[in-house]
């Protein structure tokens, strides 16, 4: 029993394949509104490749681009086949390769199924690129007069201004790494001296952050250095009060931006799915209603067409009885050549006897 089994006039087909047509190019501009979005999210995450740890971020923008390129072929395509289909002798061109078209429909709607997939679940993936591209980012932040890494301050400072964050997972990361360049200390100081032979790594670590931690909107001026020293400030408790420092981490904010970004995307794809999905069956529908018109030279009378010609399941039967077909010629085509190959050698060996 064929699925979706409907019956078509002139009137209907006409009218299928003029919806079809203004369907393609709205899938078209679709398709023009992924490849921005991937183009956008792709930019975003350049601006911050210095504090990611690898490229595996990149790969949801790319498959983004890749849907907006494909769909773009693709509706266009469609288009024209939907709008040559009210000219028989213009369908008739279409005819051999409409099956092949269709199957390579089936294959790219599976494919945006899977990028939308991957935009709802590449988070953790991101959070692990995120937690060491910061870790590494700020041991850099001192090196300024490093190659390579002269900008990594700025980048760090204006990150943590624009997403009102501080450190890693928090204020507290800067307490142990050293981010105040050497060039900057005053290595005759007692206190300087102390401070590095503390340290297992001679390191200068205090108990301070970067200006770019403040919060602006603080009624207290910033409590930048000796922040867990209650003593060093008048009505401070370091464990109560609640610090003009921003408080969360620059992983989190950054997880929850590109996470809440390619979130919006994937339901927007997702759409773009729905959308394809419905220009497949209703191509496959024109299509096999034109195929199964009785007389060619009569195009006003009925037809019927199908998304299947049988069921699902035997649909699924004759498909993998194919492949299994296919699998056995390739066997049989293996064999003969190797056949042959033996016939070779053994005449050979009876010419040399």
């Amino acid at each position: 029993m064929a699925v979706m089994k409907v019956k078509f006039n002139q009137k209907k087909r006409v009218k299928l394949a003029q919806g079809l047509w203004l369907m393609n190019w709205f899938s078209l501009f679709a398709g023009i509104v992924v490849f921005s979005m991937g183009l956008f999210l792709k930019i975003e995450l350049r601006k911050r490749s210095e504090v990611m740890d690898n490229s595996e971020s990149h790969f949801v923008p790319n498959s983004l681009i890749l849907v907006g390129l494909l769909a773009s072929v693709f509706n266009g395509l469609a288009g024209k086949i939907c709008y040559d289909s009210l000219d028989p002798a213009k369908f008739a061109k279409w005819k051999p390769i409409l099956k092949v078209y269709l199957v390579l429909c089936v294959l790219f709607n599976l494919f945006i199924l899977f990028v939308v997939l991957i935009c709802f679940l590449l988070r953790g993936s991101l959070d692990s690129t995120l937690e060491h591209g910061l870790k590494n980012g700020m041991k850099f932040y001192r090196d300024t007069d490093t190659p390579g890494r002269c900008f990594m301050k700025k980048t760090i400072d204006m990150l943590q201004i624009e997403f009102k964050c501080c450190g890693n997972n928090g204020f507290r990361d800067w307490f142990e790494i050293q981010w105040i360049s050497n060039r900057y200390l005053d290595f005759g100081s007692k206190e300087v001296k102390d401070r590095i032979k503390s340290n297992v790594d001679g390191r200068y670590l205090v108990d301070g952050v970067p200006f770019s931690c403040c919060n602006p909107s603080s009624p207290r001026p910033c409590i930048q250095y000796q922040v867990s020293n209650n003593s060093a400030h008048y009505s401070y408790d370091f464990q109560t009060e609640e610090l003009n420092l921003w408080n969360r981490g620059c992983r989190e904010a950054l997880l929850k931006y590109y996470s809440n970004m390619m979130s919006s995307m994937g339901i927007i794809v997702l759409f773009v799915w729905l959308f394809e999905m419905s220009v497949m069956i209703g191509l496959r529908l024109l299509h096999t209603s034109l195929e199964s018109i009785a007389n060619p030279e009569d195009p006003e009378c009925e037809s019927e067409g199908w998304v299947l010609e049988k069921s699902l399941k035997d649909t699924f039967k004759s498909t993998l009885e194919n492949l299994k077909n296919i699998g056995k010629m390739n066997q049989v085509d293996a064999g003969a050549e190797g056949a042959e190959g033996d016939g070779t050698k053994t005449q050979a060996v009876s010419t040399v006897s």
